[in-house]
């Protein structure tokens, strides 16, 4: 009996220990929890005293209407009037587009020639017109600008060719109203104000400004052949070879 009693006490002693122990880890857990609330306590008022001296500095600054102010620096810019205001210059969509589907394009096609267009078809050796209508399976009329005229002539009798093949009966010929021979800002401006004309070129740098343009097409050499770029679906026979 003794012996039962002894080991009971012990028994019970140790409860007593361990509940002790959880006892204290609690009450330091929630020390640790308070301290830590303190801290985002003060972190948050820190900032609220920032924001409100930053507040301070700025309703500080001098008004317009300041007495110590200069006349010069006094006086207050009024707002621009309807009038006053630039008024916004966007070029009038045409007719003819219906979203990107351009609807004047269609067989006979007119096709506004560059200088370069015409020397790279001499050099493959290609029919300007036979292989225009061989590219679109319809009847094609080549447009000649006086720039385009004007520039093969400056390049000198190297180019005796081209401008002789221009002045074949086929070939159309447009008169230009502008100053100088610069083709690449001729074609630009026709081809915006007429949406009928495809652009038959090579040079990389007048391609990039036509793609701008919405529904025109762009013709050009390659493999020995023309090929068309940018056409609508309708009017597309090369697009499946």
């Amino acid at each position: 009996m003794f012996l039962m009693n002894r080991k009971q006490k012990t028994q019970k002693l140790k409860v007593n220990k361990s509940t002790v122990v959880n006892e204290n880890v609690l009450a330091v857990k929630q020390i640790l929890k308070r301290f830590f609330l303190l801290k985002m306590a003060n972190k948050k008022l820190k900032l609220k005293r920032l924001h409100g001296q930053k507040s301070a500095q700025l309703k500080r600054m001098i008004k317009p209407t300041d007495s110590r102010l200069k006349e010069a620096d006094r006086k207050v810019k009024k707002s621009r009037t309807e009038t006053e205001r630039q008024a916004m210059e966007k070029p009038q969509a045409s007719s003819a587009m219906f979203f990107q589907y351009n609807t004047q394009l269609g067989p006979p096609y007119h096709i506004l020639v560059d200088t370069n267009f015409i020397n790279f078809s001499i050099k493959n050796k290609l029919d300007i017109v036979k292989t225009m209508m061989d590219c679109l399976y319809a009847k094609c009329i080549p447009y000649v600008t006086d720039c385009v005229v004007g520039e093969l002539e400056k390049l000198g009798q190297k180019y005796k060719l081209a401008l002789r093949i221009i002045k074949d009966s086929r070939f159309e010929r447009i008169k230009c109203l502008h100053r100088g021979t610069y083709a690449d800002d001729c074609l630009v401006q026709r081809v915006m104000q007429h949406k009928c004309y495809i652009v038959a070129t090579n040079d990389k740098d007048l391609k990039r400004r036509i793609r701008k343009i919405p529904g025109v097409p762009i013709m050009n050499v390659a493999m020995n052949r023309y090929v068309i770029e940018r056409m609508p679906d309708a009017f597309e026979p090369m697009a499946k070879k």
